[in-house]
């Protein structure tokens, strides 16, 4: 693998650190002085097919080369390819043809790093975008490296030689991330053929063991992901042991294309970017602002009436100072959009991307006592988030959101409580949205080695960290711990999901806050008469509501819950001549709190009721001759099909049950 800046001595390679040992192999013992391939082939263990032996680990777990020469006597492991250990050094050593293959096809070009990752592998390249033609002559060049069957070799520099040996082949990045390693590392290369690249390791003997590989798109990333360093080129591909496999993976490419909320939103017509807009802007068009306005104003009930908060509307941009206070102008500038000069405006402003130090200020404005607290402040919020270009996804990550945010300001003895309370109210809404199941728990730790980014001491995080690690122990939501993921004023619980690719993001966030109150003079009047500072808890009960539809997209793939639909039912008469009767269904369910439509075009209703189908309804109602004479209607659903002919007022008792109690109906049939 190129080398990336978290290479540690012996730049470690991210093969070397991908799983356990997963071979069924027994172990085997390579004498001092004797290639391990060499020791394997007295062994006849398997080097074809799924099980053929691509590399070994030592008894320390550390992944070696078929050709690794050891000193002394060494126990190994075998790992074969159908491992996942194997897989990813079969799919590190793609990273090398492909780079080959790109400065054969586009000479001049400069590399920066390429890791094998979940699924496949990428490489950062110095070029122009790459258009779909340019990755199949890159592809076709690949193939041709395979087939002449070039052996894999590893050798090592001297830091200096290595330096000029990069300078020499006009490598900038390489000769930076050279650099950048520790004066005892031990620097490394590959070499194939003509092709030497910078490399920890670790490779399958030769080209030709790469059976099966795709290159699959290319996308701008900042070289080491950071926006003020170049643009970069990132070309993602991915590669398999068996023809058979890549050839099934691709199918499940195509498949989960089409829950891509990015496509599917787009082709309901829930909302559209425009460029001459901007990026990150989306454009909710009216069936997607139903959804988010139906998502809004459940939330808010919700909260308001059922778990104690009470609502603010506070402003969208502020001066600097209020920025400077909570220490987000140090900590947070670079994210933010600056309205103003600092250097010749008498006031700077900014966009908020947060709504803390506002609602700070709602708290404020009256004198609290123990009795008022907690103080659970909620808003439905717009940020603006100056994120880079290349982050940016459709509705999961934009530059301008709406959160359910909210703040609570209490007690230190009502802090445990408390935080289980909005802990809870998420679980809620996890469970009601039907994503429960798709979602983890992740703690977000300080970073000790990094103090300057945090408020507070090491004993303030301990301590705040322990909060949060015991309620989630107490609780029974098992998490794992994220060091250097917390907020700079205090750490988090984030409950993450991930998008249809497997990319994680945060869906909702809770966070404990025990320094920021005496940056804004917060305090409460105690029993005694004291002013005392009180605890923070930052929360969001739904979070972004721009993401969560995003994920709702892709979970139900456009076939969401009748509560959550645009439209929930529509009426479709079998001939104009029963448009009036149509007309009066409508008119009730419209009365009943039900989004439904006339279909009143002159088309056979057979076309109608699959035009419905397609464009995933809850339910059709089919008024005729008979439906009209009785006072009822015919109901088709996509959860069971034909459910017979019911009452008027009979469908609407039960559709309006199905709304209110925000039920997931199952689909028991399908009509595709």
């Amino acid at each position: 693998m190129p080398h990336s800046p978290e290479h540690k001595k012996e730049h470690g390679s991210s093969v070397n650190n991908v799983s356990v040992k997963s071979s069924s192999f027994p172990s085997f013992s390579v004498p001092a002085g004797t290639a391990v391939g060499a020791a394997m082939r007295d062994l006849e263990l398997p080097n074809k097919g799924e099980s053929a032996i691509v590399c070994v680990r030592d008894n320390n777990g550390n992944l070696k080369d078929l050709s690794f020469i050891p000193e002394e006597t060494t126990e190994f492991t075998p790992v074969p390819a159908h491992s996942p250990d194997g897989r990813a050094v079969i799919r590190h050593s793609a990273t090398h043809v492909l780079a080959q293959a790109v400065q054969a096809e586009f000479p001049g070009t400069k590399l920066g790093i390429g890791p094998a990752i979940d699924n496949g592998f990428y490489y950062d390249i110095e070029r122009e975008p790459f258009s779909r033609e340019d990755l199949d002559k890159i592809e076709a060049e690949m193939k041709k490296i395979v087939k002449e069957d070039l052996k894999i070799e590893r050798f090592e520099l001297p830091r200096q030689e290595a330096i000029k040996f990069m300078e020499e082949k006009n490598e900038p990045y390489k000769v930076e991330l050279i650099n950048d390693l520790p004066e005892d590392a031990i620097i490394s290369f590959y070499k194939q053929g003509e092709f030497t690249d910078l490399c920890a390791g670790f490779h399958i003997p030769s080209t030709k063991g790469l059976k099966a590989f795709k290159l699959i798109s290319s996308s701008m990333a900042y070289w080491r992901g950071d926006s003020s360093r170049p643009q970069l080129q990132r070309i993602y591909g991915t590669a398999f042991n068996k023809k058979e496999e890549l050839e099934d993976y691709l199918k499940y490419l195509e498949e989960i294309k089409k829950r891509d909320h990015n496509k599917l939103g787009r082709e309901m017509e829930l909302f559209t970017t425009v460029d001459v807009i901007g990026q990150g802007l989306p454009l909710f068009l009216p069936n997607g602002t139903k959804m988010i306005n139906k998502l809004q104003r459940w939330i808010e009930d919700l909260e308001d009436n059922e778990w104690g908060y009470v609502r603010t509307k506070t402003p969208l941009f502020a001066k600097s100072d209020l920025y400077k206070i909570s220490g987000h102008w140090d900590h947070y500038k670079e994210g933010m959009f600056i309205l103003g000069d600092e250097e010749k405006d008498k006031e700077v402003f900014a966009l908020r991307p947060m709504t803390c130090p506002f609602q700070y200020y709602a708290y404020k404005n009256t004198q609290k006592s123990y009795r008022d607290l907690p103080y659970r402040m909620a808003e439905t919020s717009i940020l603006f988030r100056n994120e880079d270009s290349g982050e940016m996804h459709g509705l999961t990550r934009v530059r301008q959101f709406t959160i359910s945010e909210a703040h609570l300001v209490v007690t230190p003895e009502q802090t445990g409580e408390e935080l289980k309370s909005v802990l809870e109210l998420a679980l809620y809404v996890l469970d009601t949205l039907g994503l429960k199941e798709d979602v983890s728990f992740r703690l977000s730790k300080w970073d000790p080695e990094n103090k300057e980014k945090y408020l507070g001491d090491d004993e303030y995080w301990e301590s705040t960290q322990n909060t949060l690690r015991n309620i989630l122990i107490e609780k029974g939501l098992p998490f794992t711990e994220a060091e250097g993921e917390a907020a700079f004023y205090g750490p988090k619980i984030d409950i993450q999901t991930k998008n249809v690719y497997g990319k994680e993001d945060t869906m909702i966030t809770v966070q404990l806050d025990c320094a920021i109150a005496d940056k804004f003079d917060l305090y409460y009047v105690d029993q005694n008469g004291n002013r005392v500072r009180p605890y923070i808890i930052h929360r969001t009960s739904i979070g972004c509501y721009e993401r969560t539809l995003a994920w709702l997209i892709e979970k139900y793939m456009g076939k969401f819950p009748t509560w959550l639909c645009p439209e929930q039912v529509r009426v479709l008469p079998i001939s104009e001549k029963y448009i009036g009767y149509a007309n009066k269904v409508l008119d009730k369910l419209r009365k009943n709190g039900i989004d439904a439509k006339l279909d009143n075009r002159d088309e056979k209703i057979g076309f109608k009721i699959r035009e419905a189908r397609l464009a995933r309804l809850p339910y059709m109602l089919v008024v005729g001759e008979k439906e009209e004479a009785d006072a009822t209607v015919s109901v088709r659903s996509r959860f069971a099909g034909d459910e017979g002919v019911k009452s008027l007022d009979e469908f609407i008792e039960q559709i309006c049950k199905e709304i209110r109690t925000k039920e997931i109906r199952k689909e028991e049939i399908s009509e595709e």
